[in-house]
């Protein structure tokens, strides 16, 4: 469980080194998922493996966003210690709605632009946690995700702009520098195992893994169901360098009830 000082790091910052790691054997779980889901989908660039906790979709031989996935990272969104750390963030009524396995090679990683996870999601109001759990050592080195603590206060989602080199990088669109001082961005490092939490709101991104290690992690996405996934709405209209589907995207109440009344936890389910 947090403390009432982390939870109000997080508040204040955005973002949180949290206090669980994943246990020596559940790690050498999630490698093993994760080796497997790479040999699985020799096609897709190991950083753009969304949905990877749907093995497949209804009428799909994949989870329908071109990725064959792996139950073992639905597993892994639903570890008692993660979600009551999501729980003390966004409230009891938890909806998982997303999971993206970002895994940069070594001395060919892309780069991730600075970004609001807002600007492409169709969640209304906006409004998920996410946990980022380190499946290898995440350092400078290798392209650790980089945080604009405090970025996310004004709960709003600034202009993006969009990358012309959009083929050298994870998404196609970047916050505009105006928006925000680079100056102060921080590095989360953590080792495997570690996982870190941050807002909707928060500004933050990644270089490029031009080191000798390689650098991966899951992004599992949690929602309160006083929200809706709107599944009509696409906000960059399919153009942020990830095919994604989200009118026919599973969704899972994994705790409480659903608030708002007007989430579809039929759809997609095989």
């Amino acid at each position: 469980m947090l403390s009432t000082a982390q939870i109000l790091t997080y508040r204040e910052q955005g973002y949180l080194i949290a206090p669980y790691r994943l246990t020596h054997d559940h790690l050498a779980h999630m490698r093993q998922a994760l080796e497997d889901l790479i040999r699985h989908n020799p096609g897709v660039r190991p950083e753009k493996l969304v949905s990877a906790h749907i093995v497949r979709r209804a009428g799909c031989e994949d989870n329908g966003e071109g990725v064959k996935g792996d139950s073992r990272f639905f597993d892994l969104a639903c570890t008692p210690a993660i979600l009551d750390m999501v729980e003390q963030v966004i409230g009891p009524d938890i909806v998982l709605w997303g999971c993206h396995v970002f895994c940069k090679p070594q001395g060919d990683g892309l780069l991730t632009p600075w970004h609001q996870d807002g600007h492409y999601w169709p969640i209304r109001p906006l409004a998920t946690c996410t946990v980022w759990v380190a499946l290898d050592d995440s350092t400078v080195e290798n392209g650790c995700l980089r945080v604009i603590p405090g970025s996310h206060r004004a709960a709003i989602t600034h202009p993006h702009l969009h990358e012309e080199r959009s083929e050298e990088l994870v998404l196609s669109d970047s916050t505009d520098a105006a928006s925000f001082d680079e100056s102060q961005a921080v590095d989360i490092e953590l080792k495997a195992g570690q996982m870190s939490l941050h807002d909707v709101h928060m500004i933050h991104g990644a270089a490029r893994n031009v080191s000798t290690k390689r650098r991966a992690g899951v992004a599992l996405r949690f929602m309160p169901a006083s929200s809706v996934f709107e599944r009509g709405l696409n906000p960059i209209e399919g153009a942020s360098g990830i095919p994604v589907a989200f009118a026919q995207r599973p969704l899972w109440l994994l705790r409480g009830q659903d608030k708002s009344g007007r989430n579809d936890f039929t759809v997609g389910h095989p």
